[in-house]
């Protein structure tokens, strides 16, 4: 028997509403599996670097085969950055060292113009901007790639034919992070001051010893445990975050274009949350 004509007004007017009905539109329900996926995402993380330490001392990751597969990882992450990233950093120096001392000379506080210089160039800036560079050259294409290895099944494949992906494919991609970030913001810590030194002084000897005395104030004992404390988990985020997403998200699921995109979206934005809360922990630790 055919059913009743429904007129067209009334028809869309069902349709509206049963589509606003369906559609998620309490605000806290929203909220709270904003952070359930955010808690999941970290315990995951979380899980993922208690593995990558628990491979770091173990015997069998320092094999033949691993430590070829981690040589080659650091070797490639390190060397196809370190070149362009020092003469970004020097360019980047000499303009903010150039800004600092012009304007702490305008304003009469030429003698605060070097720990100025040291304390927002070397203590804040470098570290964070390292930690950028490596993430967005290597680490976050480096998930892409173990991302789309999972969806294909070669990760599986690995598995069947009795191998670790997680020790061949994803420890020495993590240890590439943290050593690539740690080499570029050493380097480039150097390369600045000894470019602030050149610039403000010139080439020339007789500054040295005050310069590398108030070099030394400004790294005291408390300072310089928060800057290497703020660089090495910077290079754990950087390195850690990006894998473990690629190895817990939506395991066992194709991973279709939206997903990938969605997937990666999500790990930059918790990438650069947890920077930002390291950072805002070492000026509090710095300046409080």
């Amino acid at each position: 028997m055919p059913c009743p004509a429904v007129p067209a007004r009334r028809n869309r007017c069902y349709h509206a509403h049963m589509i606003v009905k369906a559609m998620p539109h309490n605000p806290l329900s929203r909220l709270g599996r904003a952070i359930q996926r955010w808690l999941l995402g970290s315990w995951r993380t979380l899980l993922f670097g208690v593995m990558m330490i628990s491979l770091l001392f173990s015997p069998a990751s320092y094999r033949r085969e691993n430590r070829r597969a981690a040589a080659y990882q650091i070797v490639l992450g390190t060397s196809g950055n370190l070149i362009w990233f020092s003469v970004l950093s020097a360019l980047v120096s000499l303009i903010l060292i150039r800004i600092v001392v012009v304007t702490a000379l305008s304003y009469g506080l030429s003698r605060y113009a070097l720990e100025m210089v040291v304390r927002v160039l070397v203590l804040e800036l470098i570290p964070l901007t390292a930690a950028l560079f490596v993430a967005l050259r290597r680490t976050l294409p480096d998930g892409v790639e173990l991302s789309e290895m999972r969806s294909r099944g070669e990760l599986h494949a690995m598995r069947q034919r009795g191998l670790d992906p997680v020790r061949l494919e994803f420890f020495p991609r993590a240890v590439a992070g943290v050593f690539s970030v740690l080499m570029l913001a050493a380097l480039s810590c150097i390369l600045s001051l000894v470019l602030t030194y050149l610039s403000i002084y010139g080439f020339n000897h007789w500054a040295l010893p005050g310069y590398t005395r108030v070099v030394g104030q400004i790294f005291n004992p408390a300072v310089t445990m928060i800057f290497v404390l703020k660089t090495l988990f910077f290079s754990l985020a950087v390195s850690l975050i990006p894998m473990a997403s690629a190895l817990y998200a939506a395991a066992g699921a194709p991973l279709h274009s939206r997903s990938k995109a969605a997937n990666e979206l999500a790990a930059m934005v918790r990438l650069f949350a947890v920077l930002l809360l390291i950072e805002a922990a070492s000026l509090m630790g710095n300046y409080y």
